[in-house]
This record gives structure tokens, C-alpha cells and sequence, in this order.
């Protein structure tokens, strides 16, 4: 775990559907700068040159009537095919991670940001968890995350289970957390434990 910064990073870890975007905006709440990886990866398909390389990659059809790239499409394309999915990441992901480095930065200088949240779905994959400070695991039951994931974009148990199982493990995840929330129960109960973790946080920073 990196120390001796001036802003805490925290990096939230968990299973497809665990809630870490819930999480995400409870810390949000108590003043933290949240950086959305899934969202900077939805914008980057809107840019030309990425919008381009996608369907060199994966053929016109993942454009949808507008044009635009179905990102339903593209997940059914990927996840079948284990070498578009590396070329789909070799693509995206460079202009994520530049993206997020910059929100990190620009919130580093901002006095009211009290510490900055990256909700990465692969955050230990692209290694990005050395760049935290505090690491916490989201904890849901397996049924409730494959519930939860089927109301996604990417909306069927099976692409979500596919998902999961082209990432590392749970278990090597929560033996990385330095926190556990449990997301088994109600958003107020979460809530609580999440101004407890943070406390803790701001505490010891």
C-alpha cells in the first residue's frame, strides 16, 4: 500500500454486481472526487479515432442504426473471442488510464475534494491498485451480483459469469483490501460502513 500523499486514493475492488458504484457514491457523499472508469470507457467509443479502430476490429456490425457503437454488440463480440477482447482492451484502455490520470491530478489540486475514489472495474488487472492507498472489497452474495448484473448493458448472467472469469480471482482481490464492506443488506447500512472505513481514512492519512 503507497503512503505519504497529500490526497487519499481509494480503490474499490469486487465482483461484477457487488455495488461498487453504490459504494462509489457514498464516499462521494462525504466529499471524495469519484473517478468512473466505465464511464471514461463509454466516452472514449464516442471519439472518432477509438470509434474507428473498434470497427477495424470488430466490423461494422457493432454500429447501431445511428451509427454508433452498441456497446451491447461489442460485448457479445469480445466475449466469445478472447483475442478481440485484448485488441477491444489495447484500444480502450490507454485512453482511460490517461483520462483517469488526468482527473487524479486535477483533483489533487482541488481543496475541496477530500480524498479520490477510482471505481475501475480492473483496477488490479492494469495494476492501478499500487497507485492506492486504501483498497476495499465489496462483498455481495454471488446470486444477488449475477441478479444485480442482468439489469447491466451487458445484461445476461452468462456474459457476466464470462466477465468475471477473464479477471482475477475474488479471492486474490479481497486478500489485497485493506477494508470489507459487506453489501448484502440495505443502501443505509452500507452507507454506514462506508463513513466508518472513511473516518478511518482521513484518520490515519
Amino acid at each position: 500500500m503507497a503512503h505519504s500523499r497529500k490526497k487519499p486514493v481509494i480503490g474499490l475492488l469486487g465482483g461484477i454486481g457487488s455495488g461498487k458504484s453504490t459504494v462509489a457514491r457514498a464516499f462521494g457523499r462525504l466529499g471524495c472526487a469519484v473517478i468512473d472508469a466505465d464511464a471514461l470507457a463509454h466516452a472514449a467509443l464516442e471519439q472518432p479515432q477509438v470509434k474507428r479502430q473498434v470497427v477495424e476490429l470488430l466490423g461494422p456490425g457493432v454500429l447501431d442504426e445511428d451509427g454508433r457503437i452498441d456497446r451491447g454488440r461489442v460485448a457479445d463480440s469480445v466475449f466469445a473471442d478472447a483475442s478481440k477482447l485484448a485488441g477491444l482492451t489495447e484500444i480502450v484502455h490507454p485512453v482511460v488510464l490517461a483520462k483517469a490520470q488526468s482527473f487524479m491530478e486535477t483533483y489533487r489540486r482541488n481543496l475541496a475534494v477530500r480524498a479520490i475514489v477510482l471505481d475501475m472495474p480492473l483496477l488490479v488487472e492494469v495494476g492501478w491498485h499500487t497507485k492506492c492507498d486504501r483498497l476495499v472489497f465489496v462483498r455481495c452474495d454471488r446470486e444477488k451480483r449475477l441478479a444485480r448484473a442482468k439489469n447491466k448493458v451487458f445484461g445476461k448472467k452468462n456474459d457476466a459469469e464470462m466477465r468475471e472469469n477473464l479477471q482475477i480471482s475474488l479471492d486474490k482481490k479481497i486478500r489485497l483490501a485493506d477494508n470489507i464492506v459487506e453489501n448484502n443488506s440495505d443502501e443505509s447500512a452500507l452507507a454506514s460502513q462506508v463513513a466508518d472505513i472513511f473516518s478511518n481514512i482521513v484518520a490515519n492519512t
